[in-house]
């Protein structure tokens, strides 16, 4: 949005894209919103769900005003963590159990490190007294998902009401009441309308989310069009620390020092630059290309097929981990475990006589000989990480000796310590210069002796000591104390060492071993089958923290791949209880909360207080992997049943199961037809016209709490007004639906056009053929020709680009041009015009709009502004450029016009 004359004109989301591409649907996965929303980096953390919400809304706002769209498009939105299979349910108790210990660990650390400093006369600021946002109760069944199902139908409401852009859409809304994972109930939408015989083929999806996921699910859909947004990650941003604010350092490395004030702004000293957040495009189109070049094989036995070869990829990625499975222990995505994959892969396929997978569906006996060829090399692969982490360590060692050995051994104190620039406006007035001098002297002498030899030192007289050495202190030491690795892959007996230290059985338990690989066959068959057909079983989990080893899978092609038919997914209370822990049963009915911490419970055993993180050869504790007990369903289910007749009418509602619902508003073809139903109070559920709503076919149900014309939609946030003139109306919304047995075909529909190649030979490059490094295409037009200002549009620049480093603007933070030294002063290459880096300070997502017009900037007045002027003739000088050799230059090294001497004239 921009501002004219102090006023905020709102971005009119009905005009053409300006990422030149039009997309016809959109699709949010709310995950990768709320989450950002309740811990943002960039500005201050809501201080209620209120504010929390309007967050959420701006969320949203921001990715439509990026992907404005002038066409009709369907828009589906997800809720978080809906009643997910169970075999997910694992991985969010493993998660939600870490973020209430680690929670509980650090308030206890920075109590105690709170308590030392005071305690040595440190200073602090006094400790704010608030609660902390348990992000637990981001999980379906709890009243914060069920407000932000309120909120967000709400915020539909208002949009297709208000914003021009929103005139057309229709929203469908999936919240954390509807069964499913946001992003499977988006795929699971994407591939019933495919299967549809009026679907465009050449529909252009977006997705907006944050998990890796979304790229294999986007692949796995086979449109040619699909592309996903995310954030852009920005790692290692600042954090001042928590119990001084200050920055530069952690809560362990706190000493509780006071600030000093510095300079006349020092309320600025420590504040983060508010960015605003940057987003990504994936288009997975590219990655496609990528992919065909990669996975193409010449001489196969039979024909080769693209898109077969690229669900096996997909098919093979599970191998280095994903939600549902643990990876195998000899394949790390950081050693290039896919790589070395595809390498098998390429070499095996001759012999499996055919694909791995078929529309989601895995033949084992091609499977068992590629994983029975990585087990071949699974010693070398263990022998050679060992070997790569030895080298690691010892480059390390020797950076840490270098650094060491480059810093000044002795850095004087006191009244002759150095200061920093700009602090010498009150220096220390020099007292006993010869006593100071002889302390220098004797405390540098001791410092060489005590790098020289470790075992001299000095008496208390200055004198050498040799008879006493001084004692290396635990933190003087090069390396960093690591965990026990009991595994040792790399020496003979692993195999026996990992399955007695990680399931307590011997290798050589033959029955044992087959019962781990089935296992985790079968999570491979049931996590394909949920990618490409949807849940196979909400019931099947992974019974083991541990994966086998590729060389187990063995015998494998003879081992059943069926899952029970007709299970059901939990409710969401029942899914809390299967996911919190105790810390977090506030968030549940009092008699349900109980039988998380009465030692009485039959499930007591479920919510242990403290459990063990195996580190598994990693560093970190997030990278370990939690000892948690398994929850065994029907225990909990039979311990439910005595707290079920406990809950009030309203914990009754939020703990039901829920549907999609659809929204149109006022102007939307299927206004009329949906008024129509509830005029009738028709109870039948009806087929969607799909010439009515853009081809989307689907049965529509009238609503007990929907919203209807002409009726007040109240607010469900204080901060935001009823909606008193509503025009449009909301109905329960189903997808197709098909046989139990149907098969959904993994391929590119016909009459799909493929998208224009955009990589180019030099592209598959490391480098380009005139040597500069390979840089990735900005935008989706890759013909559209880079932004130019011409030298009047620099001189423009000039008289209203502010000189003042404090004050606001587009280029606050630019060096002059011309400066000395410049970093923008670039040598010209041959036969390039010469643009200034200055324009790399615009945002990506502007890039293609040029700077800001004048008529749009606030007007601000410039104390002594010279104009930019002579860009290439200072670049073409061949020596350094002197100002000396112009007249009339004014303090900032640049040319004036007369005018301008005049105006700074009048102004002093």
């Amino acid at each position: 949005a921009k501002e004219c004359n102090g006023v905020k004109v709102p971005i009119d989301t009905s005009k053409p894209n300006p990422n030149e591409v039009e997309f016809d649907n959109l699709y949010l996965d709310m995950n990768g919103i709320i989450h950002p929303c309740t811990h943002p980096e960039d500005k201050p953390a809501p201080k209620n769900e209120d504010e929390m919400m309007v967050a959420i809304f701006e969320y949203i706002d921001r990715i439509f005003n990026i992907l404005s769209d002038r066409r009709d498009c369907p828009d589906a939105k997800s809720d978080p963590s809906s009643p997910a299979p169970r075999a997910k349910m694992n991985q969010q108790r493993s998660r939600r159990f870490r973020a209430s210990k680690e929670g509980m660990e650090a308030a206890e650390e920075k109590q105690k490190i709170r308590q030392e400093i005071l305690a040595k006369g440190g200073f602090l600021p006094p400790e704010e007294v608030k609660e902390r946002f348990d992000s637990n109760c981001i999980t379906p069944g709890t009243e914060f998902m069920d407000n932000l199902a309120k909120c967000l139908r709400y915020y539909i409401t208002d949009r297709l009401n208000g914003d021009p852009g929103w005139k057309n859409l229709t929203v469908i809304l999936s919240d954390a009441s509807a069964p499913g994972e946001g992003e499977h109930k988006i795929m699971d939408y994407i591939r019933r309308q495919r299967a549809q015989p009026n679907h465009d083929p050449n529909t252009h999806h977006c997705l907006c989310g944050a998990d890796a996921d979304l790229i294999m699910l986007g692949l796995a859909t086979h449109e040619p069009n699909f592309t996903i947004i995310r954030e852009e990650f920005k790692p290692n941003k600042p954090k001042p620390c928590a119990l001084c604010n200050q920055m530069g350092h952690e809560v362990k490395d706190c000493q509780g020092l006071p600030r000093e004030k510095q300079g006349k702004h020092d309320q600025f000293a420590d504040t983060l630059p508010i960015s605003e957040q940057e987003f990504i495009f994936i288009r997975l189109c590219v990655l496609r290309e990528y992919l065909e070049r990669e996975l193409t094989m010449a001489s196969l036995p039979f024909a080769f097929d693209f898109e077969r070869s690229v669900d096996d990829w997909v098919f093979m990625c599970f191998f280095v981990g994903n939600d549902f499975l643990p990876h195998l222990p000899s394949l790390e995505i950081r050693e290039g475990a896919i790589d070395r994959l595809v390498n098998i892969y390429k070499n095996v396929v001759h012999k499996t006589g055919g694909y791995l997978t078929e529309s989601g569906f895995v033949n084992l006996q091609r499977v068992q000989m590629i994983m029975l060829a990585v087990g071949e090399v699974e010693d070398s692969i263990f022998k050679k990480r060992k070997d790569d982490d030895d080298n690691f360590k010892r480059r390390q060692k020797e950076k840490r000796k270098r650094l060491k050995r480059d810093q000044p051994s002795f850095i004087p104190g006191g009244q002759f310590s150095p200061q920093a620039l700009g602090n010498r406006s009150s220096p220390q007035a020099i007292c006993n210069p010869r006593q100071a001098a002889f302390e220098m002297r004797m405390h540098d002498r001791q410092n060489s002796m005590t790098s020289a030899s470790p075992n001299t030192s000095l008496t208390p007289d200055g004198s050498l000591s040799l008879g006493g050495g001084i004692k290396r202190k635990p933190e003087d030491s090069d390396s960093e104390p690591e965990p026990e690795d009991n595994i040792r892959l790399w020496e003979t007996g692993w195999k026996q060492r990992y399955y007695k230290n990680k399931f307590d059985v011997d290798a050589s338990d033959e029955k044992f071993r087959r019962k781990v690989v089935q296992s985790y066959v079968e999570g491979l068959c049931w996590v394909l089958r949920y990618y490409y057909q949807g849940c196979a079983s909400w019931n099947w989990y992974y019974p083991f923290h541990y994966a086998p080893f590729a060389s187990d899978f063995e015998g494998i092609a003879d081992m059943p791949s069926d899952f029970e038919k007709g299970s059901k997914p939990f409710k969401p209370l029942e899914q809390l209880m299967g996911v919190f822990p105790a810390a977090s049963g506030n968030f549940l009915p009092p008699t349900w909360r109980k039988l998380m911490t009465d030692p009485e419970s039959s499930i007591i055993d479920f919510y242990p207080e403290d459990f063990a993180i195996d580190l598994n050869g990693k560093k970190y504790a997030w990278q370990g992997v939690a000892l948690l007990p398994f929850v065994d369903e029907r225990r909990l289910r039979a311990a439910l049943e005595e707290v079920y007749p406990d809950l009030t009418p309203e914990e009754s509602r939020r703990n039901s199961l829920g549907g999609d619902v659809l929204f149109v508003g006022k102007h939307h073809p299927l206004c009329d037809f949906i008024v129509e139903q509830y005029k009738t109070k028709n109870t039948e559920a009806v087929d969607i016209p799909p010439e009515l709503c853009h081809g989307i076919q689907g049965k529509l149900t009238l609503n007990d709490n929907a919203v209807l014309p002409d009726q007040v939609v109240q607010s469900p946030v204080p901060m935001l007004r009823d909606l008193t003139q509503n025009s449009a109306v909301s109905i329960s919304f189903k997808d197709p639906q098909f046989a139990e047995d149907f098969i959904f075909k993994a391929t590119v529909l016909p009459g799909a056009k493929k998208p224009a190649p955009v990589l180019k030979p030099g592209d598959w490059e490391k480098n380009n053929s005139d040597g500069r490094p390979w840089r990735p295409q900005l935008g989706f037009n890759r013909d559209r020709k880079p932004v130019h200002l011409d030298q009047s549009a620099f001189r423009t620049l000039g008289h209203t680009m502010p000189r003042d480093r404090g004050m606001p603007g587009m280029y606050p933070n630019a060096m002059p041009l011309g400066a000395y030294g410049s970093p923008y002063a670039r040598p010209l290459m041959g036969g390039q015009q010469q643009i200034p880096k200055l324009l790399s300070n615009l945002r990506p997502q502007e890039s293609w709009r040029g700077p800001m017009p004048l008529f749009q900037q606030t007007p601000q007045r410039t104390t002594g502004a010279a104009p930019l002027l002579a860009w290439n003739r200072m670049l073409q000088s061949p020596n350094q450029f002197q100002p000396a050799q112009y007249q009339g230059l004014g303090p900032m090294g640049y040319p004036q016009r007369p005018e301008d001497r005049m105006d700074r004239g009048r102004q002093v």
